[in-house]
């Protein structure tokens, strides 16, 4: 059985440890990043949980922080269950290619943060995604399977890709509308995966609520491009090192609701921007799903037997005093 890794803060001090109950069995050794462990902790904290000795404290008692951390690549999958392409205008079937874009690794921030909504954004929208984290350096081109993705793949965290749709679409440009600081909770545990459980990652149920209300409900099983695949596409085209993240897209049920049509006028360039924002703006705002400052949304990733648990998120929406365009 995998473990839960858990990066914390407490009195100052970073540290990481293994989850035990409701106890964080604390690491004797120091690790920089994610990378750091993954190269030289494991072990560590194998034999730590195997044994259940040393300093052990509440999770009551400590910050927990992203297990992601910087730098790192965070590769994204776009619009990969068809239920989530049907409500943004899209043909629901899987399309002709894989969709890729990136994130930038500023926007991560712990499983309990504030989400802080910046002043310009309207549209703020919520995408839950199993993160796939990286656990071997990839710089050529590598044909990934069922049968050797243990090997490239160390474990699993949960990502709510939050995104401002009206800086997003209007604008065309994904990573702004996705990057801002704190737009990419992150955890709060990463679950470092056995070799035998490699598999489950095709069989994990995703669930998203904001203020309690089931929004997001899929599994894994529905993604139109597979971890496998993806990683062998991402191979032939760029490094990937350890530590580093991929997200695998998010499923029906976001705040986004478009037509096609609605689709073809904000992604025109024919079309000016003020028209286009004004439209996007008047057509969404009515559905009343967006964000507001004050929402909460929770979080969870686990397998149906709950053996593989990723635990939970739980994020408040916050205003920025700070305007930025």
């Amino acid at each position: 059985m995998g473990l839960q890794i858990v990066r914390f803060e407490k009195n100052n001090q970073v540290q990481w440890g293994v989850l035990s109950g409701n106890q964080i069995l604390v690491l004797k050794n120091s690790y920089d990043s994610l990378a750091h462990f993954l190269e030289e902790g494991k072990e560590e904290a194998r034999e730590v949980k195997s044994i259940g000795a040393g300093e052990a404290v509440s999770l009551e008692e400590v910050t927990i922080l992203s297990p992601v951390t910087k730098p790192a690549r965070i590769v994204c999958q776009g619009a990969n269950y068809s239920s989530h392409r049907a409500e943004a205008g899209l043909e629901a079937t899987r399309p002709p290619f894989n969709l890729i874009f990136s994130k930038s690794d500023s926007s991560l921030c712990g499983a309990y943060s504030e989400i802080i909504r910046p002043a310009n954004v309207k549209l703020l929208d919520y995408e839950i995604e199993l993160g796939i984290v990286i656990g071997k350096e990839i710089s050529e081109e590598v044909e990934v399977t069922d049968q050797n993705l243990h090997q490239y793949v160390a474990g699993l965290v949960i990502v709510d890709d939050v995104s401002a749709r009206d800086v997003q679409l209007t604008e065309g440009q994904w990573l702004k509308g996705k990057s801002y600081r704190t737009f990419g909770p992150t955890g709060p545990y990463f679950y470092l995966l056995d070799e035998d459980e490699i598999n489950e990652i095709h069989n994990l149920e995703l669930k998203l609520w904001v203020n309690d209300e089931l929004r997001q409900s899929a599994n894994t099983n529905q993604l139109l491009f597979k971890p496998a695949e993806t990683l062998t596409e991402l191979s032939g085209i760029m490094d990937l090192s350890k530590g580093d993240l991929v997200i695998t897209g998010t499923t029906g049920g976001v705040a986004l609701n478009l037509s096609k049509e609605e689709l073809t006028q904000v992604s025109s360039p024919t079309v000016p921007y003020g028209e286009k924002l004004s439209a996007l703006e008047q057509g969404q705002l009515a559905n009343g799903k967006y964000l507001k400052d004050g929402d909460v949304v929770r979080c969870s990733i686990k397998s149906p037997d709950g053996k593989i648990d990723l635990g939970e998120q739980v994020n408040k929406v916050v205003a920025s005093k700070v305007k930025v365009s």
